[in-house]
């Protein structure tokens, strides 16, 4: 009686220690010791346990900044950098600046011979003013679409003989200030008094179509329209 009772007490002592301890070798050896101090007992191996163990993930509460987030500025570009170098307190400056230091393509040749021939002889705001008609007329449905087509359309500038431009003397003071004044009507790099202006004409004739055009500005001989 007395042994099997003292079974069953080392029986239970080994279900509490299964259910309290989270592995196997815990439960292990506290059987091993109810065995070693009650010898003879009968004592069932608990099962293995499950070393697998679950885990549960809380997701973290979001943190909300106070503080001012400032971007950093990027670095200044190639780009930035000529755009300052361009910077002028007048249109005679800027065209000093702007020199003729780069090879022209055919279209700003096209557009500087315009400039050239046309208005060389004119101040500086009424060269960029013919420069800006070019442009204007490029950038408009009703003209060709390139510097060379608006140049070139039949009887449109009375420079152009044969579908040519007279030859250019490429040495003069002249021809490099129409080429800077080209790059800088191109890049709108200063703001023309002729604006929008699609048509011009000198002072000393009066076309007939003037009378139905919108008169914008008169720089030096040349009167300009819309």
């Amino acid at each position: 009686m007395g042994r099997k009772t003292y079974s069953l007490s080392a029986a239970a002592v080994i279900a509490t220690a299964a259910i309290s301890l989270s592995s196997a070798d815990g439960v292990e050896a506290f059987a091993q010791d109810a065995i070693d101090a009650a010898p003879g007992s009968v004592i069932q191996k608990a099962p293995e346990a499950d070393n697998s163990q679950s885990v549960e993930i809380v997701p973290e509460q979001p943190v909300f900044v106070s503080e001012e987030v400032v971007q950093t500025l990027p670095e200044t570009s190639e780009d930035d950098a000529n755009d300052k170098d361009f910077q002028a307190g007048s249109l005679h400056e800027l065209v000093s600046k702007v020199g003729d230091d780069t090879e022209l393509t055919e279209q700003m040749r096209c557009l500087a011979g315009a400039v050239y021939f046309e208005s060389r002889g004119e101040p500086l705001s009424g060269q960029l003013a013919v420069a800006q008609v070019v442009i204007n007329r490029a950038e408009d449905r009703r003209w060709p679409a390139s510097y060379c087509g608006v140049v070139y359309q039949r009887a449109q500038f009375s420079f152009v003989r044969g579908g040519r431009m007279p030859q250019i003397r490429s040495s003069s003071a002249a021809w490099t200030r129409a080429k800077a004044v080209a790059k800088i009507a191109h890049e709108g790099l200063w703001e023309s008094e002729a604006s929008d202006a699609v048509y011009f004409h000198a002072n000393y004739v009066r076309p007939s179509w003037s009378r139905r055009k919108t008169r914008l500005a008169q720089i030096d001989t040349h009167v300009f329209y819309r």
